[in-house]
């Protein structure tokens, strides 16, 4: 949970990949269905503290960063997991949980929206699928309180996984403000995503 500021709270599958996989497989998708990427960012503290206790969480490099080939296979992936995730965690604050303002973890019963996405992220890895494809991002909800996304990058567009649907959408067709997410190649690093923000986040330089 960032300080003052976060909160955490049947996919149309059928229909949604129809429509990513009907026509010729070479089509590609359209400029603002990926998020364009700004400069380095701060890192959130929970992130910040998770590496501290887990180092090898943010020393992954990735040497190809190409995004990941979208295939029948990989959205089943991707939707049983983020479906399977939503359904085991219940939801509770880190305050609830660990006493504490802001604490990511791996969840194992309960946990906040971050917690969602490291276990989303781990259990994809699991799969085969690239860490440089799954990306913890920070966004803000419309009623301007903060949120953890998993962003999952596509040869058709980034993904959102998020444990407030089991709906998984291009990052255009949510209703959220983009704020910064892991940097493909390395996960330690953060970088900004282009887009007006004012959100207030535990951060650490």
């Amino acid at each position: 949970m960032f300080r003052g500021v976060w909160s955490c709270g049947a996919i149309g599958a059928a229909m949604l990949a129809g429509a990513l996989f009907s026509g010729s497989s070479g089509a590609s998708a359209a400029s603002d269905d990926f998020m364009r990427i700004g400069g380095l960012s701060s890192q959130p503290i929970g992130h910040y503290e998770l590496c501290k206790r887990l180092p090898q969480e943010c020393s992954v490099r990735t040497k190809d960063t190409s995004p990941l080939s979208l295939t029948h296979d990989v959205w089943q992936r991707l939707v049983t997991v983020n479906a399977s995730v939503n359904e085991r965690i219940k939801p509770l604050t880190d305050k609830e949980i660990y006493g504490k303002e802001e604490y990511w973890a791996y969840p194992k019963l309960f946990g906040d929206c971050e917690d969602y996405v490291l276990l989303k992220r781990r259990e994809l890895a699991q799969t085969g699928i690239s860490l440089g494809a799954l990306l913890i991002t920070v966004v803000r909800k419309r009623d301007g309180e903060g949120h953890a996304v998993l962003t999952v990058r596509t040869d058709r567009g980034d993904f959102i996984l998020d444990n407030l649907t089991d709906e998984i959408k291009n990052w255009q067709q949510t209703n959220y403000t983009y704020l910064k997410r892991q940097a493909a190649n390395y996960s330690g690093r953060w970088v900004s995503i282009e887009a007006p923000s004012n959100l207030l986040v535990g951060s650490v330089q």
